[in-house]
């Protein structure tokens, strides 16, 4: 596959940064043509210019995935302008910590519109272009907060743990139609959303990681793109932990 009309089609959601950006420019290094998705259109430009530099394929569609219409919108678009969608990489995500007695309904929404409601429309929207393509892979990126839970982010756990079940339901519904959903769960990966965290919680993370670091962005594409391959077709509905060991103790 090395033309335009032969590359498999991805989208990834949540592109514009960290473990979005490294995705896009790792799927587009393994001959897809990759569809950027964010609402920071100046930042998703500035990523296809570096894909094509490296000479990959990708385009950008600015949506907002807490937009249904939006985000059905750009599914749509991709596969009429390309006339085909065969990997979907929901990565799009926030937080909007705090402790559970003090959370609002707002902190609660907002995560889970984000989080997960817009993986659920994304996937909705994808399968059929992917069932017309008799082949699809789909990787939701959830988080070991949805494995352990985590103090303080009831709701960004509440969603990345919906994701896995979410993925799960997908993978038996569409085994049969060449269909593969997985979900790939970070650890503490050094990312934009973890700069930001105090460096006494970035300690207590390493010293809870067995591999005693924080991951990289392209430790969890390395993954993404093992699943979205060729190679991973006998491969669903699993939970793939990239946390350096965190979850096994």
């Amino acid at each position: 596959m090395t033309d335009t009309n032969t590359r498999r089609v991805a989208i990834v959601t949540g592109a514009s940064r960290g473990i979005g950006a490294e995705v896009a420019r790792t799927l587009a290094g393994a001959c897809r043509h990759v569809v950027l998705v964010a609402r920071n259109a100046d930042r998703l430009d500035q990523l296809r210019a570096a894909i094509c530099a490296d000479g990959g394929q990708a385009s950008v569609r600015a949506c907002d995935v807490t937009d249904q219409a939006d985000l059905e919108a750009t599914i749509e678009s991709t596969q009429n302008d390309y006339g085909r969608l065969d990997v979907l990489v929901n990565n799009a995500g926030i937080t909007r910590d705090n402790l559970l007695l003090r959370m609002s309904d707002e902190e609660f929404d907002e995560v889970i519109q984000t989080n997960l409601r817009s993986a659920f429309v994304a996937c909705r929207a994808a399968l059929r272009p992917m069932m017309r393509g008799k082949w699809g892979r789909i990787v939701n990126i959830s988080s070991v907060a949805g494995l352990v839970g985590n103090a303080g982010q009831a709701n960004y756990a509440a969603a990345k743990a919906g994701l896995i079940g979410l993925t799960r339901s997908i993978a038996k519904e569409m085994a049969s139609k060449n269909i593969a959903a997985n979900v790939v769960a970070p650890g503490f990966i050094e990312t934009d959303m973890t700069e930001s965290l105090p460096q006494k919680v970035k300690d207590l993370a390493v010293q809870a990681t067995p591999m005693r670091r924080m991951g990289r962005p392209e430790d969890v594409a390395g993954a993404v793109a093992y699943l979205t391959g060729e190679n991973a077709g006998f491969v669903t509905g699993q939970v793939l932990a990239v946390d350096g060991g965190m979850t096994m103790c």
